[in-house]
């Protein structure tokens, strides 16, 4: 399926150059002189290798469709991660910078979707929001609008987020796994 180059959002695996890329980051930009673009960041998933690419909106590119599967994740070992399949129990080992930034968020028993292009795992796809716990929150700062104002805190994973002032050392939150944000509490 062919989208246009401004549609490109994080997540997609799309067909560039001959490889399989999927997109990491983007950043839409409207330079004062010409056109509008789309700068992406792209992981090769066949050999790793990243690049930075502008698209235009003229430009298209090929989104590739994918076999899903749902999995289990059962335990890591050592740099590698152990997933179940949810139908026939058959246990696949995948590299763990499969899941980029997403890694931290990945929790025992979680229920993932496997990504398979031509009967091979490519890419690991986490719910979109989890639960988690925040260990540390620095004080409110006395003064700044609550509207406005958010404060660094550290979740059970090691993540590092903003959050609200009112969110207190051990609240549960809503936390964006992609977008590394906070939603809400739980």
């Amino acid at each position: 399926m062919k989208i246009s180059g401004v549609d490109i959002r994080p997540g997609n695996i799309i067909e560039y150059e001959t490889g399989i890329w999927k997109v990491a980051k983007i950043q839409h930009t409207q330079p004062g002189k010409g056109g509008a673009y789309m700068q992406v960041e792209m992981k090769n998933l066949q050999d790793g290798r990243k690049t930075n690419v502008r698209f235009r909106s003229a430009d298209t590119v090929e989104k590739v469709r994918l076999d899903t599967a749902e999995y289990q994740f059962l335990y890591e070992d050592g740099d590698m991660l152990v997933f179940m399949d949810q139908s026939t129990y058959e246990q696949i080992t995948l590299p763990s910078d499969l899941l980029g930034d997403a890694r931290a968020f990945l929790q025992d028993g979680m229920q993932v979707k496997l990504e398979l292009w031509e009967e091979k795992p490519i890419s690991v796809e986490l719910p979109a929001q989890i639960e988690a716990e925040i260990v540390e929150a620095d004080a409110v700062v006395k003064g700044q609008t609550a509207s406005s104002s958010y404060k660094p805190a550290v979740l059970d994973n090691g993540v590092r987020i903003m959050v609200p002032p009112h969110i207190e050392s051990g609240t549960r939150i809503i936390v964006d796994v992609y977008e590394q944000s906070y939603v809400g509490k739980a």
